[in-house]
């Protein structure tokens, strides 16, 4: 497993495989030796282990599922107790797995391990408590898992920091840093005597995480800021929150400043709009990545997208308005859904219409279906608010959805279509595929 884990992260590089076959939040399971000393664990989210005189150091510790079977992996490769876990950010992907290690040391009698996490992770923890039902609403839309229920308890951490912080343990010396990008509260590590990297989920694998639909504010800008600074480190192993290790000084410079670049952009031309009184519709259909990184096997929107980022810039820098007068104070959804039904002759006409441009679009040419299955999302939307008892519209709307979510690359774009598709007929949904 350990030599699949390498090859496999050398060929996505090279692009003989692809992010759509090996996506970036999926657990591959495993443990590898990146260097001395260092174990990667390939999870949903990764975990990064660290052999030291005084105990074992995890950066990250996964989620409550795959908990047991990080432990397991890691057990196989050392039977240290676990020292101290450094939490990169507070995502729950990433600091659910502490429980486990606590029952073992309690068992075995050692002393409990320590916790370290930036000042701002508690908050987080805090926040989630009091956005439960929103936060479990939203991941089951975004990962169309029904059954999902967010946690109601955290392992808050032992230490925080502010700024930067160096850890000792055993002769081994961490160096945090705070840096803000998917979150407020990410903390990047560094090994300088192994030049190993341990960035969270500052890289992926895929398009930034920068503009998830459903989740509080991103900092794309901060994000690229970051990148640029981890690149002085000159680091030889990049090991991410999601995704497989890049492994080579040249790898990883690539990996950081494309990203990077790739973020700068996107926020440049969003604000080049903005200063400039256009709209965010505007800004929507016009900003595009640039042409040199749009094949990067590393920078694909599996996850997420850069339209969505695009809005994350636009609500950073100009608020929620998208500079459309009628949407300042918009009428009631279903009122303006049924005068537009009115007038187009009933919401069957428009569901009808929905379909017919949703068919044209998936029978013509491939560069033009996305124009037509938006087009077709709005009026079969209309529809569906004007008349929801309507079979014969919930049928259409299924259809429109499920198609738009068929063809959706990211994870963001398939779980919400998804479930409209789900919301419309009351049949059961396949979860979603990773792209």
């Amino acid at each position: 497993m350990a030599t699949d884990i390498l090859v496999t992260a050398d060929r996505l590089w090279r692009g003989e495989e692809s992010t759509s076959e090996h996506h970036p939040v999926g657990h591959l399971g495993g443990l590898t030796e990146i260097c001395d000393d260092v174990a990667f664990v390939p999870a949903f989210g990764n975990v990064t282990a660290i052999r030291t005189s005084d105990g074992l150091v995890l950066i990250d510790t996964g989620s409550s599922l795959s908990a047991q079977a990080i432990h397991e992996n890691v057990r196989r490769w050392t039977d240290q107790r676990l020292h101290t876990a450094i939490y990169s950010h507070g995502h729950i992907d990433h600091v659910c797995g502490v429980p486990v290690w606590e029952s073992e040391a309690l068992d075995k009698g050692w002393p409990a391990p320590v916790v370290i996490g930036h000042e701002a992770l508690p908050r987080r923890f805090d926040r989630y408590l009091m956005t439960l039902g929103y936060n479990e609403v939203i991941n089951q839309r975004q990962f169309s898992a029904p059954g999902l229920r967010w946690p109601t308890h955290y392992r808050y951490p032992d230490r925080t920091y502010r700024d930067e912080s160096n850890v000792q343990t055993g002769g081994t010396t961490f160096e945090l840093r705070h840096e803000k990008g998917e979150t407020d509260d990410h903390t990047v590590t560094w090994l300088a005597d192994r030049k190993v990297l341990c960035c969270g989920d500052l890289f992926i694998w895929a398009t930034p995480n920068a503009g998830n639909p459903q989740k509080v504010q991103r900092y794309p800008l901060e994000w690229a800021q970051a990148l640029r600074r981890m690149l002085t480190l000159e680091p030889e192993y990049l090991l991410p929150g999601h995704g497989l290790p890049v492994i080579g000084a040249e790898r990883v410079s690539i990996a950081l400043t494309d990203t990077a670049e790739l973020l700068e952009s996107l926020v440049g031309q969003t604000l080049e709009i903005m200063n400039g009184g256009g709209r965010l519709d505007e800004a929507i259909h016009t900003v595009k990545v640039p042409s040199r990184l749009a094949d990067r096997p590393f920078l694909q929107p599996v996850y997420d997208e850069p339209e969505f980022i695009v809005r994350t810039v636009w609500r950073r820098y100009g608020g929620w308005w998208d500079g459309n007068p009628a949407t300042l104070k918009p009428a009631r959804e279903r009122v303006l859904a049924a005068e537009i039904s009115s007038l187009a002759g009933g919401a069957e006409a428009l569901a009808v219409r929905a379909t017919e441009l949703a068919e044209a679009a998936l029978a013509g040419p491939e560069d033009d279906a996305e124009d037509g299955l938006r087009l077709a999302g709005h009026l079969v939307e209309l529809a569906w608010l004007a008349a929801p008892d309507d079979p014969a519209v919930a049928r259409a709307r299924h259809h429109v959805f499920s198609t738009r979510a068929d063809r959706a690359t990211s994870t963001m774009a398939r779980g919400v279509f998804r479930w409209a598709a789900s919301e419309s007929l009351p049949e059961p949904v396949p979860p979603a595929q990773p792209a």
